[in-house]
C-alpha cells in the first residue's frame, strides 16, 4: 500500500502471497534518488517497481489492487483459501447481544475520570445477555470478578470499583489463577488510581498481596485483553494488566488517562519536596513559587496522559468509541484464540 524499500523489499518478496496497490504501492532495493547516484539512471518510482512492473514483468507480486479498500478485499480473499482450520481450546456457543444498551455508557462513565460509577454497570453493557456470575462479590470488593461470555466465548472479567486493597489483590490474584486453570480468556478493564499506600496498609502487607496480583497476572498465558475505560495510574497499570504484562490487545476510551500518578498528585508531591526544602533553608515558601511549580506540572501530565498522546507511541492499539467496546473486543478474543494456550507458571507468591 506504500513504499517497500531496501531490507524492507524482501518483506513482499517473502510472503506467500502479495497485495501491491496502483500509484501507491512500490517495492525497490533501491529507490530514484539512489538508483541516480549509483548507476546514474533516471527513472520515476512507479516505473521503478510499480505495480505494473511487479504484477506483469517481475512477478515480485501476485495481486493488483486499484486502490487500498480493494488490496484489502484481496486480502481477505486471500485469507479465505488458507485452508486453516481453527481448534478452539475453549467452549463457545451461540451470543446474546447485552440486555442493556451499549449507548447508555456514555452517561455511565462520562469524561470526568474521578466521578465514581459502578464497573458492573459497564460489563452488562458489555458481555453476552448481560450475564454476569460473580466471583468472592462480598470480599475485596474495590475489585470486581466474575465470568461471562463475549460473542459466545467464556472470558473471565476482572473490573477496578475503587483502591486495590490487600483483599481485592488477594481476590484478583485467586481468580486470575482459576482461569489459568481452566485455560479461560481474561477481560480486564480499568479504572484505577492504584494500590493503597499508608501505614495501616504497609502494616498489613501491601507490598506482597500486590505482588501476588501483578506476579499471576504476568504469569498468566491465556489471552489477555485490556480496556482502560478511566484512570490507569501507578502500580495500578500494573495489576491490571497494562501494556508492561503481555495484554493481546490494549484498548483506552476516549476519556481515559494513563500515567504514573495523576497530574494533581504529582504536583502535590513536587511541590511538598520543594517547600520542605526551603523550610530546611529557612526561607518561606510562597503562593507564587507553587503555582509556578504546580501549573506546569499538572499541565504536562494532563498532555502526556491523554490517549492519544500513548496511542500515537504505540502504547496501546487504539483509541475506540465506548459504543465499540463490544464489537472490538469480539473481534480481538477471536483473533487471540488462534493462538494455543500454554501452560502457567507461576511464581512464589509470598505468605
Amino acid at each position: 500500500m506504500g513504499s517497500c524499500t531496501a531490507g524492507g523489499a524482501y518483506v513482499p518478496a517473502m510472503a506467500d502471497e502479495s497485495v501491491i496497490v496502483q500509484g501507491t504501492g512500490t517495492v525497490f532495493l533501491a529507490g530514484p534518488p539512489l538508483v541516480k547516484a549509483a548507476t546514474g539512471e533516471d527513472i520515476s518510482a512507479e516505473e521503478l517497481g510499480g505495480a505494473d512492473l511487479h504484477c506483469r514483468t517481475s512477478g515480485v507480486t501476485d495481486h493488483y489492487a486499484m486502490d487500498d479498500e480493494h488490496a484489502l478485499y484481496l486480502t481477505r480473499q486471500i485469507v479465505k483459501n488458507l485452508n486453516r482450520c481453527k481448534v478452539l481450546e475453549t467452549t463457545s456457543c451461540s451470543p446474546d447481544p447485552p440486555v442493556h444498551p451499549l449507548d447508555d455508557l456514555y452517561g455511565i462513565v462520562g469524561g470526568n475520570i474521578k466521578k465514581s460509577f459502578d464497573i458492573r454497570e459497564v460489563i452488562a453493557r458489555i458481555v453476552d445477555g448481560s450475564q454476569f456470575d460473580e466471583f468472592k462479590r462480598h470480599y475485596g470488593n474495590t475489585l470486581v470478578t466474575g465470568f461471562a461470555r463475549l460473542y459466545g466465548y467464556p472470558v473471565g472479567v476482572v473490573g477496578n470499583n475503587g483502591i486495590l486493597f490487600s483483599e481485592a489483590a488477594v481476590k484478583g490474584a485467586h481468580f486470575v489463577e482459576l482461569c489459568c486453570q481452566r485455560k479461560i480468556p481474561l477481560l480486564f478493564l480499568q479504572n484505577i488510581t492504584g494500590f493503597m499506600v499508608g501505614r495501616d496498609a504497609e502494616a498489613g502487607g501491601i507490598a506482597k498481596h500486590g505482588a501476588k496480583m501483578v506476579t499471576a497476572v504476568s504469569c498468566a498465558q491465556v489471552p489477555k485483553l485490556t480496556l482502560i475505560i478511566g484512570g490507569s495510574f501507578g502500580a495500578g497499570n500494573y495489576g491490571m494488566c497494562g501494556r508492561a504484562y503481555g495484554p493481546r490487545f490494549l484498548y483506552m476510551w476516549p476519556n481515559a488517562r494513563m500515567s504514573v500518578m495523576g497530574g494533581d498528585q504529582a504536583a502535590d508531591v513536587l511541590c511538598q519536596v520543594s517547600r520542605q526544602i526551603r523550610e530546611r533553608e529557612g526561607k518561606q515558601w510562597t503562593n507564587e513559587e507553587d503555582r509556578a511549580v504546580r501549573d506546569p506540572i499538572v499541565k504536562k501530565f494532563e498532555a502526556e496522559g491523554s490517549p492519544f498522546f500513548s496511542s500515537a507511541r504505540l502504547w496501546d492499539d487504539g483509541v475506540i468509541d465506548p459504543v465499540d467496546s463490544r464489537a472490538v473486543l469480539g473481534l480481538s478474543l477471536s483473533a487471540a484464540l488462534n493462538a494455543p494456550i500454554s501452560e502457567a507458571k507461576f511464581g512464589v507468591f509470598r505468605m
